[in-house]
């Protein structure tokens, strides 16, 4: 819902460098099974900032410089801080054993001061429409599942509120003493129909992990659909190749860093955390601020290169694929070429080997993000009980595709466009797979679909 979790939104190499939780039962109730029903259940929660200025306070120009800041000078490590929040946290949320306790723990915060009402009626509301997601998937432990995952949800984005989390440039997913990552995973894992989901090119995988083993460095060049896409990618690899989806690096953009219902979820994820040229000019004043900052998580970027053996995911459009106003038609955001290229030479000046994999991602029937690109945190959403798909093609590498080119000019642009038409390519097949429920059926010489959790 209001994961992404990763929502990577990127496009950021602008500056030129060289470099728990929940319940064991309901987790056990849907770890790796299907849901029953293909129904979709479509459901919105309206969140805007102006309805709430105190949850959005760091958005203003005084402090958004902290939003994105370096922590070599802190007195505690990042586990110590983490278990000082949860030592000083209230378990108003956590004690609830029902429906009922749960909603009354919301309206207990609000008379006390605790939590803002516009809050309260926004996690009210929240609560309902996840149930009623839930619920019409067809799950029969759905009742189960909602106030497990709902008691998590709503504990941790209050516990942001109490004492709220600051990002490093790099941020490394915190599994412990509470596991953020699972929480992700448990909470989208009931939307995902996983009869109508589908991985193309299974096999690419086995080889992008052992080149990870020899000490190479991967890096897969999406096109981006939700804020539940890292999530998504991780269920989809979770029966086959979860230490991938675990190590994976997701390049995540400033809004999934400060909206407080999103927080809670892309801690969980490691992230390179960069302001989006989407985004760069939103506020003018600020915007000498974001370029600095993304000039400091581009060296953060080096240092791990350098150490080899990493995963990074990044969107070159800048940002979620949007549906063609005029026919409603979903495909992946054009690519951009300056972004890529840098990433390239970024991989390049490292001491490991470097690989690109194109890859196509689609689940925005889960979450899809409002039509137009908006400029205040927050955003109606929606969510759905749907079929995924995930499909990686070969490497491809820069040399082969731009050995005729004339110039740099040429070849920057010519190796976009061939890893943007390699994307939309498997992007087809997965809409064929699963919007004209053509299944297995619609592999192609170039995308072989499977189900690997069957």
């Amino acid at each position: 819902m209001f994961t992404l979790s990763a929502t990577p939104s990127t496009a950021f190499l602008t500056p030129r460098i060289s470099p728990s939780s929940l319940s064991s039962s309901a987790s056990a109730a849907y770890s790796s099974s299907p849901s029953s029903s293909s129904r979709l259940c479509l459901v919105s929660l309206r969140w805007r900032s102006s309805a709430c200025p105190c949850l959005f306070s760091t958005l203003k120009v005084t402090a958004m410089a902290e939003l994105v800041k370096d922590t070599e000078s802190a007195s505690l490590s990042p586990i110590q801080c983490a278990e000082k929040r949860e030592t000083n946290h209230s378990r108003t949320f956590l004690n609830a054993t029902t429906e009922q306790e749960l909603l009354s723990a919301i309206r207990k915060e609000t008379e006390a001061g605790r939590l803002p009402s516009t809050v309260a009626s926004g996690m009210e509301e929240l609560y309902q429409n996840y149930k009623n997601a839930i619920l019409q998937s067809g799950n029969p432990k759905a009742d189960e599942i909602v106030l497990s995952n709902m008691t998590a949800v709503l504990d941790r984005v209050f516990l942001d509120i109490e004492d709220p989390f600051i990002f490093s440039p790099y941020h490394k997913a915190m599994r412990e003493p509470f596991d953020y990552y699972m929480f992700g995973q448990n909470y989208i894992r009931p939307l995902v129909d996983f009869r109508n989901s589908y991985v193309g090119n299974h096999s690419i995988f086995y080889e992008i992990e052992e080149k990870l083993q020899q000490g190479h460095n991967i890096f897969l060049i999406s096109n981006h659909q939700t804020e539940a896409d890292p999530a998504v990618i991780a269920l989809l690899l979770e029966s086959t190749n979860p230490h991938l989806a675990e190590k994976m690096t997701y390049i995540a953009g400033d809004r999934v860093l400060t909206d407080p219902l999103c927080k809670p979820f892309s801690m969980g994820r490691n992230l390179i955390c960069v302001y989006s040229k989407k985004h760069m000019n939103d506020v003018p004043e600020l915007a000498d601020m974001k370029r600095k900052a993304n000039t400091r998580s581009l060296k953060e970027m080096a240092v791990l290169l350098r150490g080899g053996s990493q995963i990074v995911w990044i969107a070159p459009s800048g940002g979620r694929d949007r549906p063609d106003p005029a026919t409603g038609e979903w495909y992946p955001a054009p690519f951009d070429a300056a972004s890529l290229d840098n990433l390239r030479r970024l991989g390049e000046h490292s001491a490991a080997p470097g690989h690109i994999y194109p890859l196509a991602l689609l689940c925005h029937n889960i979450m899809p993000p409002p039509p137009q690109v908006e400029k205040e945190i927050g955003e109606r959403r929606m969510i759905s009980f749907h079929g995924t798909g995930l499909s990686v093609a070969p490497e491809i590498t820069f040399s082969d595709i731009t050995a005729s080119c004339q110039n740099s000019e040429e070849a920057r642009e010519v190796y976009t466009q061939a890893l943007y038409g390699i994307v939309t390519e498997h992007y087809n097949v997965l809409k064929a797979a699963i919007h004209y429920k053509q299944g297995l059926n619609a592999s192609t010489p170039n995308v072989s679909l499977s189900q690997p959790w069957s």
